[in-house]
């Protein structure tokens, strides 16, 4: 008998033929249904598939389910099979981002349901995927809300700090490793304990993509509760005001000498610093890199900017190899590297990009997929002649707000190649300086394979902007 541990359904969409799905459960289930280990299945097969017994599943992926689909299901009580109370020990929840805001409310009792349905769970992905970021938002819930006592691993996406501190109060009491994404780190509206140890904890990741100016008084009090951490992880954009930037000496004063335990470091740390009241000589790259020497961090990039003036500037320090899969706010000031992981950049900048500078990216980012360019500064240097540059893993590009310099920097082959440019935003006026009105040869741009024109601003689009993408 051929062994199986894993069936995946994962791949087959809506529009199957459900005879498909009738064989699948009346020819090859039945012959191995007792081997199956771990099961991946999407809304459409739920139901038949989670009819037979599977003795030896412990690990169920339950993926592309719209937020009302979801909801259905609990309303049916699917979850309330034994299967959920009595076997499941990994579970992976993939939701679709395809209703309103609102809907967190509904996530948040999805998250404390779960909890409390699944008896054995040990290992739980609530909607903690690289391409969303559904959050929960659970710290005004009351103590007997949610509880595990055999949950270990977790990863969430949160709305707030105050969530995070909710998910170490004790109420998952066996908790050892913690994956979180905060969308914002600001002031803390509860009183939640953020003094108590956390000796237990053992791996802990951080990401928040938006700016915090509580870095100081939240979160290194948090990391301090850590004392037996092995491994930390973390993401973040730090705001100060008259201080310094972050480097390696603050990182092993206010950090790494709380956890003598740890062996693994792993940071991408952005500061922007603003001096108005006192006068401090912000440190140069240099200064930077000296200050990573001798204290066990490894490889460290970094790259520095200070404003004329020297009263604010922006200093960016990661641990290399880069391991995080996004890289925000690149500036003039990058200074290269290879980052092999990261499939999502943004260029931030009030400084002019170069063409110089997109050759390097697209060196230094081979498998760069998502593309995202923050710049209202013309060129400086500008020529017909320069090399040709080439992404070729490149699906997404958002140029809205961009300069029209980098929309045909991009856009125009003849300066640069997108062989599977698929998704574009772009504003209107930008669209028609490049194509002279909808009248150019469309051979010469990066419109092969696009799929999605995404454009600002409302308009009424001429009958030769609808000829010149008749192809979508």
């Amino acid at each position: 008998m051929t062994s199986c541990d894993t069936l995946e359904l994962s791949h087959i969409r809506y529009n199957i033929n459900y005879k498909q799905i009738s064989r699948i459960c009346e020819k090859i289930l039945p012959r191995i249904q007792h081997q199956i280990e771990k099961l991946t299945v999407e809304p459409h097969s739920i139901k038949p598939i989670l009819s037979f017994n599977y003795p030896q599943l412990y690990s169920l992926s339950l993926v592309n389910f719209p937020e009302k689909i979801f909801l259905q299901y609990f309303t049916d009580d699917l979850f309330r099979h034994d299967l959920f109370a009595k076997k499941i020990t990994h579970l992976n929840i993939n939701i679709l981002n395809k209703t309103p805001k609102e809907y967190w409310a509904v996530r948040t009792y999805f998250f404390t349901s779960i909890l409390s349905l699944c008896k054995r769970l040990i290992n739980l992905n609530f909607c903690y995927f690289s391409d969303q970021d559904l959050t929960v938002s659970i710290y005004n819930l009351p103590p007997p809300s949610f509880k595990s006592s055999t949950l270990t691993n977790l990863k969430i996406n949160v709305d707030i700090i105050d969530d995070c501190l909710d998910l170490l109060d004790g109420r998952l009491n066996c908790l050892s490793t913690l994956i979180i994404k905060i969308t914002q780190i600001s002031s803390t509206i509860s009183n939640t304990d953020n003094i108590t140890k956390l000796p237990k904890l053992k791996y802990f990741s951080l990401i928040s993509y938006n700016y915090t100016s509580y870095y100081d008084d939240l979160v290194c009090p948090l990391l301090h509760r850590m004392i037996n951490l092995e491994e930390l992880k973390l993401y973040l954009f730090v705001r100060r005001f008259d201080s310094i930037y972050i480097d390696g000496i603050q990182l092993y004063d206010q950090i790494l000498i709380y956890m003598q335990r740890l062996n693994k470091f792993t940071f991408s740390i952005k500061t922007f610093v603003v001096n108005k009241n006192i006068r401090i000589n912000l440190s140069s790259n240099e200064n930077i890199q000296c200050s990573f020497i001798g204290k066990k961090y490894g490889q460290v990039g970094s790259y520095v900017h200070t404003w004329s003036m020297k009263t604010k500037g922006e200093c960016h320090i990661y641990s290399i190899p880069y391991e995080f899969e996004y890289f925000h706010d690149l500036s003039i000031s990058f200074s290269g590297g290879m980052f092999h992981k990261v499939r999502n950049l943004m260029m931030v900048d009030t400084y002019p990009f170069e063409h110089k500078l997109f050759k390097i990216i697209s060196q230094d980012f081979p498998f760069l997929q998502y593309l995202y360019i923050y710049n209202d500064e013309s060129e400086k240097y500008k020529e017909d002649s320069f090399p040709l540059i080439t992404f070729p893993n490149l699906t997404l590009l958002h140029i809205q707000f961009a300069h029209v310099n980098y929309v045909e920097q991009f856009l125009l082959k003849k300066f640069t190649h997108l062989p599977n440019l698929l998704n574009l935003y772009i504003r209107y006026e930008s669209l028609e300086k490049i194509t002279n009105n909808f009248t150019n040869d469309v051979v010469h741009l990066n419109f092969d394979k696009l799929k999605d024109l995404h454009i600002l601003e409302l308009f009424v689009g001429s009958e030769s902007f609808h000829k010149y993408f008749a192809f979508l």
